[in-house]
């Protein structure tokens, strides 16, 4: 358990595993494995020397597993780990069926609520899938429309924010007060707002990927195809696209400063959890607001992490006021807006 908890959540988690190590200790064991196990279903779904139709019938039998509460793994983990191309998530998949045994030990209600979200997050593994299944590298898709980026956003990242809400309002005595109604919407946005940050910082790698998560309605207002933005060249007159990203994406980052506001003061933790992936956001936002060749696959939009350990160490201090909240919130959007303003 503690091995699955610290060192391999560590080793897989990336960003977020500040995030779910500050979260109080009740909701710390069921966040971790439904990260968990949505990390082990998205290495499956972008397994490399897999098919598309290969990838999503693995899927299927994981969600299978999932849903049927069963604890038998060893031959959708067998049979895929030896294939994965880095040790993080080789461990993982070879850590399944014991992920799978935490999952049986959380009570009713916390599993439950792991379950729906991991099924919600594998249909959007399986929409991404079909909906660029016959694209490659020199032909990449646009998805249709804006519905059906904030359907995707919702999939794979809004339902996260829902998630959440839920095991908030489940383990935090001081959220009684809350409208659930409203704080899981709120919390849909905030998955969004992180999910739109990544499809713009993330455009040059996934359109050599065939895919383009930028809907034909934004890209109308280039005169661009996308296949024409595999040519950094096209940065300049692609950057109304990128301008048409941001916005939204800010728009969704003013529903998580709500939901952060509307975390009690003294609930700190709860608060530091919700705040971090907000405030590394809006700096991921401003540097590609910032960025001249934001399509050249070859510029990594980053935050450093001496900005990462210093927006923690900051928050630490500030965290409980909402004003000091605010303020730094708005300081940074202020500066991703006079860029595209200009």
């Amino acid at each position: 358990r503690r091995y699955i908890l610290t060192t391999l959540l560590k080793g897989v988690s990336r960003a977020f595993y500040l995030s779910i190590r500050v979260l109080p200790a009740g909701m710390r064991e069921p966040v971790a494995v439904a990260y968990l196990l949505a990390r082990a279903a998205d290495t499956i779904a972008d397994t490399p020397t897999l098919s598309h139709a290969q990838r999503l019938a693995h899927l299927r039998e994981f969600r299978k597993v999932v849903q049927e509460q069963a604890s038998t793994t060893t031959g959708l983990s067998d049979s895929l780990a030896d294939i994965q191309p880095t040790d993080g998530e080789r461990e993982l998949l070879q850590a399944l069926p014991e992920v799978l045994s935490l999952l049986d030990t959380l009570t009713a209600d916390d599993a439950q609520l792991v379950r729906s979200v991991v099924l919600t997050l594998t249909r959007g593994m399986s929409f991404d899938l079909t909906t660029f299944s016959r694209t490659d590298g020199e032909t990449p898709v646009a998805l249709n429309s804006t519905a059906q980026l904030d359907e995707y956003c919702y999939l794979v990242a809004g339902c996260v924010g829902e998630f959440f809400a839920d095991m908030s309002i489940a383990h935090t005595p001081a959220l009684a007060h809350w409208d659930t109604r409203e704080m899981r919407s709120l919390g849909v946005r905030f998955g969004k707002a992180l999910q739109m940050t990544n499809i713009l910082r993330d455009l040059p790698r996934d359109l050599r990927n065939g895919r383009c998560y930028l809907p034909k309605s934004a890209l109308d207002r280039t005169g661009l195809t996308p296949i024409e933005l595999l040519d950094p060249a096209h940065g300049s007159n692609a950057r109304l696209a990128l301008i048409w990203g941001i916005r939204k994406t800010l728009d969704h980052f003013d529903a998580a400063e709500r939901y952060i506001i509307a975390i009690p003061r003294r609930n700190l933790r709860l608060r530091l959890a919700a705040l971090w992936p907000v405030l590394i956001g809006l700096q991921t936002l401003a540097a590609l607001a910032e960025c001249d060749n934001w399509l050249n696959p070859q510029t990594r939009v980053k935050v450093s992490r001496r900005a990462v350990y210093g927006t923690i160490a900051l928050s630490l201090l500030c965290g409980r006021s909402n004003g000091l909240v605010r303020l730094w919130i708005r300081r940074i959007r202020a500066r991703v807006e006079r860029k595209i303003e200009a």
